[in-house]
C-alpha cells in the first residue's frame, strides 16, 4: 500500500471518497446555511500516513484538481463532475523530507498544456536544506515528468514556503521565500513551457528591514502578462501585507504596496500569509489577517473591510464575485463568505488551512478544501460551493 492508499473508516476500502452524512470524527461537518454540495472526505489517516495541506485548482474545462501530502509522498486526485466525486488519490512523486504543515506543502497549477505540481524538500530537511521541485503531467495526471529544480541556488528554498499559478497560455509562475543571501527575500521564476523548464530566478523584493516575515507563505495570481505577488513584510516591527505587480510578464515589478491602513506590530511571525485573486475585469482582491481579525481589500487602494475574527484566509474570484474562506481559530470552525452575503457562515468544524479555487474565467465549479483533524485522525475534505 503506498502512502496515498489511506485506510477508510467502517471497512470501506474501495471507495475513493466518502460523502459526509453525519458528524465525522475527522471533521465535524455541520449544516452551515451555505449553498454547497455534499462535503467529501478525499483521504484520511493518522501518523505518518496522515494526509495534510491540500491545494486545489480548477481548469478551464471545469475539472477540479487536488494535491496533498502524506509524509514524503505527494498525492493527486481529480473530479470531472464538478466535485460530486473524485478519482482515487494516487501517489505522483516522492520528495525527501517534504515541507508539510502551516501552509507548507505541495502546490498545483493547471493549463490546457499541462498539470504542474511543486513541493519543497531536501536530503536533510528540517530547514537545513530544501529546493522547490516541479513535476508535470501532459496526459491528465496519468503519468508525470520530473523532477525539475525551480530555484537556481541550491537549498535556497529551505524555509518551505512557496506558491504557484498558471496563466491562460500555459505560462507558470512560482514564488517562494528565498534564503540564498541568509535572509528571507521574495524570489520568483517563470516557466514559459508549462513547467518543463524554468527561467533564471528573479529577486522580487528585499525588505529594508533586512528580511520579509520569515514564516508566512507568499501568494501569487497570474493572468496574461499580469503577475501579482503578495507577502507579509517586516518593517520596523510591523508585520503587514504587501503586493507587487508586473504588467509586462515579469520584466519589471512595481514598488511593493502595503495592504490596509492599520499595522500589526509583532515580535514574532504569525505564520499566516493570506491570499490574493484576480477577477476577469482585472480587479485584484486580497484577504489577510491582522492580529485576530481577517480583512478584505482591493489592490486599487480601497479601505480594508473586516470579515470577522479568525485566521488563514483564502480567496477565489468567480463571475459573481469573491468567495472567501477562513477559520475561526487554528483548529476551529470553517467559515465561508459567498457573493451577495455580508458575513461568514459556518461550513464545518475542526478545520485548518482552507483553500478556495475557481477557474480563471470565473465560470464553472467553485471548490473549498481543507485539512481537518480530531483525536489524532487527519482528513482532507472538499466541498463544492454554489454561488447565487
Amino acid at each position: 500500500m503506498n502512502n496515498c492508499d489511506i485506510p477508510l473508516p467502517m471497512g470501506i476500502l474501495r471507495l475513493a471518497v466518502i460523502p459526509v452524512l453525519t458528524l465525522l470524527a475527522a471533521g465535524g461537518i455541520v449544516s452551515a446555511g451555505v449553498s454547497a454540495g455534499e462535503p467529501i472526505v478525499i483521504a484520511q489517516g493518522e501518523g505518518a500516513d496522515a494526509p495534510r495541506q491540500p491545494q486545489a485548482v480548477v481548469g478551464a474545462d471545469g475539472a477540479i484538481h487536488i494535491v496533498f501530502g502524506t509524509g514524503d509522498a505527494v498525492c493527486y486526485c481529480r473530479s470531472d463532475d464538478h466535485g460530486q466525486s473524485y478519482s482515487k488519490p494516487a501517489q505522483v512523486f516522492h520528495v525527501p523530507n517534504m515541507s508539510l504543515g502551516m501552509r507548507r506543502g505541495p502546490r498545483i497549477a493547471v493549463s490546457e498544456k499541462a498539470i504542474v505540481v511543486t513541493a519543497v524538500g531536501g536530503q536533510m530537511g528540517k530547514g537545513r536544506d530544501g529546493d522547490v521541485i516541479a513535476w508535470r503531467s501532459v496526459d491528465r495526471g496519468s503519468t508525470w515528468q520530473g523532477p525539475v529544480r525551480v530555484n537556481d541556488a541550491a537549498d535556497s528554498a529551505r524555509e518551505g514556503l512557496h506558491a504557484m499559478a498558471a496563466s491562460e497560455d500555459g505560462t507558470v509562475w512560482c514564488t517562494w521565500l528565498d534564503l540564498r543571501d541568509r535572509k528571507s527575500e521574495i524570489y520568483a521564476a517563470k516557466s514559459p513551457d508549462a513547467g518543463a523548464t524554468w527561467e533564471p530566478n528573479i529577486c522580487i523584493y528585499r525588505s529594508p528591514g533586512g528580511s520579509v516575515c520569515e514564516c508566512c507563505h507568499p501568494s501569487i495570481a497570474v493572468s496574461g502578462q499580469n503577475v501579482h505577488i503578495m507577502f507579509r513584510n517586516s518593517v520596523d516591527g510591523d508585520r503587514d501585507m504587501y503586493v507587487t505587480t508586473s504588467a509586462d510578464g515579469g520584466q519589471s515589478f512595481s514598488a511593493a504596496v502595503k495592504m490596509g491602513h492599520g499595522s500589526w506590530s509583532l515580535k514574532a511571525c504569525p505564520m499566516d500569509g493570506g491570499m490574493l485573486a484576480r477577477a476577469t475585469n482585472g480587479e485584484v482582491v486580497t484577504v489577510w489577517r491582522r492580529q485576530g481579525e481577517v480583512f478584505y481589500s482591493a489592490l486599487s487602494g480601497s479601505s480594508e473591510r473586516i470579515l470577522g475574527t479568525g485566521q488563514q484566509p483564502w480567496v477565489a474570484f468567480t463571475g459573481k464575485g469573491p468567495v472567501i474562506a477562513w477559520t475561526a481559530a487554528r483548529d476551529g470552525d470553517l467559515l465561508i463568505r459567498i457573493p451577495g452575503t455580508t458575513e461568514g457562515r459556518k461550513l464545518g468544524g475542526v478545520a485548518r488551512d482552507p483553500v478556495v479555487a475557481a477557474a480563471l474565467s470565473g465560470d464553472g465549479p467553485v471548490i473549498c478544501c481543507w485539512e481537518s483533524s480530531r483525536q489524532g485522525n487527519s482528513a482532507v475534505m472538499a466541498v463544492s460551493i454554489e454561488t447565487p
